[in-house]
């Protein structure tokens, strides 16, 4: 971890107040945008949030330079933008055209499978899907690696089985 006064932030994303993954995909927007070297400094109260955006950090090239807790549980991050890294899904689950919950049973089906530390993308089009996959992980240990809309209405998500 760097020092406190090397660290200074180009942008300010403040997610006091939201739920996981909202924290993290909020994070993940912005850093789309920063330049490769620039800072976020991500500011959230969610428990969550620390395990989901190491977890991400470590599997994007991204890095948590420095965190800390300050007044009212809210969690100051300091977020690097690096190198984008690939990950490489171990496994692909395409349930388009499923409703909610529907993607989130498929998923756990194969998660059974699966051994800690494997990664599967699985491909969505339902509406509630970004908020159902993000609880799920919250609540089960997963890490939400990565959330892309491939096509209109057609969202990835890069999951990290805990």
């Amino acid at each position: 971890m760097e020092s406190e006064i090397l660290v200074r932030p180009n942008v300010v994303v403040d997610m006091t107040g939201q739920v996981c993954p909202h924290p993290l995909l909020g994070a993940k927007r912005m850093l789309e945008e920063m330049n490769v070297g620039e800072v976020l400094l991500l500011k959230s109260d969610c428990p969550g949030t620390r395990h989901d955006l190491f977890s991400w950090a470590k599997v994007t090239g991204n890095e948590v330079v420095r965190s800390e807790t300050g007044p009212g549980g809210v969690t100051e991050y300091y977020v690097r933008k690096g190198k984008k890294a690939v990950t490489a899904p171990d496994v692909t689950l395409d349930v388009t055209g499923l409703v909610c919950p529907g993607p989130v049973v498929e998923a756990k089906k194969i998660f059974n499978a699966m051994a800690p530390g494997q990664v599967m993308k699985l491909v969505s089009t339902c509406t509630s899907a970004q908020d159902e996959v993000g609880t799920w992980c919250a609540a089960t240990g997963n890490a939400l690696l990565d959330v892309q809309e491939t096509e209109p209405s057609v969202w990835a998500f890069l999951i990290r089985k805990g």
